[in-house]
């Protein structure tokens, strides 16, 4: 064996052995940026949760509480995140992600010192502008960290962090409100935040890039080393905006955002204003339903989707397509009951069935490009995603309710609801857009990454 076959030979062992070794930290990693994720998506809900007491005391609308969680927060949220994933597409995800965590869970400490509107305001801004580095160098670094064919599993563990955070945020957040006070919610959480912040820049190692690609160790051969040219930032954005799968895939999943984030910021609200529930009530039994509705949704759909998928592609829009439409009917009767235990009732199962979009869109996106576009591509798809769901879905339900309020009717959350119902239909329709967008491709023999 000559000089530079033992060379390649002992190469490829050392990427053998550096993919074994990512499979060893891949449940570490996994384990600890699902947890980042529960904070991030606790303190962002965190303003939902606790709306009542900080609208009684700070004298807000609803209007001006839609703002806050919508269009405010999203509009920091949306634009910071492409930048911050171009860099994590040229540098260490994991400590852009460190930087972030500790950043929002600050920002959070913030959030609980205000003392006006605007001061809240600013706050909520800058909750976003952390909360932007987390999520989309997350799912790249996931990618590298789990093969092709555990990457639906591995997702849905990982968007157990909306649920769970949504759980412990009412559970944990309108206990504390109910025996001390808002303020002292948001100043705990944030510190708890800022020391988790650490712990992943500690305990998290950076993946290799597109480590996860390659099944099999080639045969060795040898071959002139190519530099691998970095993903210009405007030439993957114009990518995504030109393939209409990748496209239809953020339009769908901004649909039902629109309706995910409407409801999700305004139900602790509407639960205690207009079906009579109490902050401890919330505390139990509305964390109970959001901790395993969401959580099975999401659980549920990433392992639907692992054996679905390899059959047809198709089933990246379907599977969310058939979740809505069995929702949809089941929320306008929680909207209706009469009482929140009805209510309850009625909500549980659309809980679980409106996440069913979230893990086939990201996984499809993250299989449709190139390993170092992946933290953009991400970005792309939560930009649209979320400044449509994020941005217009509280600030559209709030405004509705103030509507009806200076109408003069006494149900005017109620009311604004009820307006939700169609963006169901729309949800559904652009799902199946993409279901026949893939069918076209699978018929044609195209759609891999480009």
């Amino acid at each position: 064996m000559t000089g530079k076959a033992i060379s390649n030979t002992a190469a490829h062992v050392q990427q053998a052995g550096q993919i074994q070794q990512a499979g060893r930290g891949a449940w570490v990693a996994l384990i600890m940026l699902c947890f980042v994720y529960v904070l991030n998506f606790l303190d962002r809900q965190l303003l939902s949760i606790l709306s009542k007491p900080i609208q009684d005391e700070l004298h807000l609308t609803d209007g001006q509480l839609g703002l806050l969680g919508g269009l405010y927060f999203a509009a920091f949220y949306c634009t910071i995140s492409l930048p911050i994933a171009w860099l994590a597409d040229r540098h260490n995800r994991v400590r852009i992600v460190a930087m972030a965590c500790t950043l929002w869970s600050a920002a959070t400490v913030a959030c609980g010192l205000a003392r006006t509107y605007p001061e809240l305001a600013v706050a909520r801004m800058t909750v976003g502008v952390g909360e932007a580095g987390g999520v989309p160098p997350s799912y790249s670094i996931i990618s590298d960290y789990f093969p092709a064919r555990r990457r639906g599993m591995a997702y849905g563990v990982y968007n157990l962090g909306p649920p769970i955070g949504q759980a412990l945020g009412v559970a944990f957040g309108a206990s504390v409100a109910a025996a001390y006070s808002w303020r002292d919610a948001f100043v705990a959480l944030g510190a708890i935040g800022v020391v988790a912040g650490v712990a992943v820049f500690f305990l998290v190692r950076e993946p290799k890039r597109g480590g996860m690609e390659t099944a099999v160790v080639p045969e060795p051969v040898a071959a002139p080393a190519v530099a691998v040219e970095r993903p210009r930032f405007w030439n993957t954005f114009g990518m995504f905006l030109s393939r209409p799968v990748l496209l239809l895939t953020a339009l769908a999943a901004a649909a039902t955002q629109f309706i995910t984030y409407a409801v999700l910021n305004f139900t602790t609200l509407f639960l205690m204003r207009e079906k009579g529930m109490t902050l401890e009530q919330v505390a139990l039994w509305y964390a109970i339903l959001i901790g395993f509705g969401i959580g099975a949704g999401v659980f549920v759909s990433g392992w639907l989707l692992d054996r679905w998928a390899p059959k047809t592609q198709r089933a990246y829009a379907l599977l969310p397509a058939i979740a809505l439409t069995v929702a949809a009917p089941l929320f306008v009767g929680f909207v209706w009951a009469p009482g929140w235990p009805l209510a309850l009732v009625f909500l549980a199962l659309p809980t679980a069935l409106n996440y069913f979009y979230l893990s086939p869109a990201v996984a499809l996106v993250q299989a449709k490009v190139k390993p170092e576009q992946r933290t953009l591509a991400g970005a792309i798809l939560l930009l649209i995603m979320n400044m449509i769901g994020l941005g217009f879905g509280p600030t559209y339900l709030g405004a509705m309710s103030d509507m009806f309020t200076a109408q003069g009717h006494t149900n005017p959350l109620q009311l604004a609801f009820y307006t939700l119902a169609p963006f169901y239909v729309l949800a559904i329709v652009m799902h199946l857009f993409l279901s026949r967008a893939l069918g076209r491709e699978e018929k044609l023999g195209t759609g891999a990454a480009a």
